[in-house]
């Protein structure tokens, strides 16, 4: 959505700045309509000769080669029009954005700072500073942006979900309830918030409201093993030992971890089927038995891998990170999904979280490879 109000306000701006150069705003227009913006890019180059010290033409120029995919020739123009004027903070904000698309956090986070200063009310720039802040672990700095954000914009999903995670690991819960609060209000059906919900009322031990909540994200479409355990978990706390059951037991197999195993073996108990406790208690023993056993399921991955069976080898690697976030997993993924899936979405998410994940200096090659893979897909 906000892609989209950029374009229109962009679209807009350009049609005014041409608006009495009848050929240049027709031809541009239908470069702009057809998303041809290499095409619109060359067509100004050709139209107005360096140097050129318009700011609308130079504008039209860095936004052009935003679109086009070209970010190392936007951030120059950009940076052009901000040497002609250095009062103008949306060229600010465009030239840190930039910076953020190619993962040079460092700079953009010097953009964005910068305008800050002029405008110290700007929600993206708080959001995008806080996601900064996440990537190097700055967790002062996270609660910073995070509050500022959903100050200035509290019905705001994501920030709101982030915010109240992190007052529930600081078991600040009053604080998370107020968050949640206005902006579940705002957007009843959203899942985020939901599943934010769920977290909160698990770490109060309000097992009634998680089974309730989570009953209703079932309901929704969200079958996530997450949100299954902990609503399994809650059935086990309430006493109803068979919803305990029947609600662990549709987790698929391969996300069943120890914990789940041991909840139904308890709901089991509960029931006095001692029989059937034992052979639960049984297999999470085996299932939290050793400590290689993320690295065991990387292996199975890459042997599915080979075998092209890219949906089990998806499915061995998410096993792998519930029982070790190791940077590498991430990478494994990202790269299945770049170059055998061809899901670009989903690789890009990948090679970000592995970038995020401080992978060790032993692995530049990899970092760097993902860091040129993140800047190709962000286009």
């Amino acid at each position: 959505m906000k892609s989209i109000l950029l374009c229109t306000l962009f679209f807009t701006l350009f049609v005014d700045a041409y608006a009495q150069d009848k050929p240049v705003n027709e031809q541009l227009i239908d470069y702009y309509q057809t998303q041809r913006y290499a095409d619109a890019l060359e067509f100004l180059k050709s139209t107005y000769h360096e140097p050129v010290t318009d700011q609308k033409v130079l504008s039209s120029m860095a936004y052009t080669s935003q679109m086009a995919g070209l970010l190392a020739d936007a951030e120059i123009y950009y940076q052009r029009v901000y040497d002609l004027d250095s009062a103008n903070y949306r060229v600010l904000f465009n030239l840190g954005n930039l910076n953020l698309r190619k993962g040079n956090n460092q700079k953009a986070k010097g953009y964005f700072l910068h305008l800050l200063e002029k405008d110290s009310t700007n929600f993206i720039v708080y959001k995008d500073m806080a996601q900064i802040s996440i990537d190097e672990s700055d967790s002062a700095k996270i609660m910073t942006y995070l509050k500022k954000a959903n100050s200035l914009q509290p019905k705001d999903a994501d920030v709101a979900a982030q915010l109240s995670g992190f007052y529930v690991e600081a078991k600040k819960f009053p604080l998370a309830e107020n968050v949640l609060n206005i902006a579940v209000n705002a957007d009843p059906q959203n899942i985020l918030l939901l599943e934010s919900l769920v977290k909160l009322e698990y770490a109060q031990h309000k097992w009634k409201d998680v089974i309730t909540i989570g009953e209703n994200l079932f309901q929704a479409g969200d079958n996530s093993a997450y949100i299954q355990n902990k609503v399994g978990e809650a059935y086990y706390h309430t006493k109803q030992y068979i919803c305990g059951i029947e609600t662990f037991s549709a987790i698929q197999g391969i996300y069943k971890t120890e914990g789940t195993f041991y909840y139904i073996a308890s709901c089991y108990k509960g029931l006095k089927n001692q029989l059937k406790a034992v052979e639960f208690f049984n297999r999470a023993i085996e299932a939290g038995l050793s400590p290689n056993i993320s690295s065991y399921y990387d292996e199975i991955a890459d042997s599915y891998t080979t075998l092209k069976r890219n949906r089990s080898a998806l499915q061995a690697y998410q096993k792998s990170l519930q029982f070790e976030e190791a940077p590498l997993t991430y990478y494994l993924i990202a790269g299945l999904y770049d170059t055998e899936i061809k899901n670009r979405k989903n690789a890009f998410r990948y090679y970000r979280k592995y970038i995020a994940s401080k992978p060790p200096e032993k692995q530049k090659t990899y970092i760097e490879y993902s860091k040129s893979r993140i800047e190709a897909l962000s286009h």
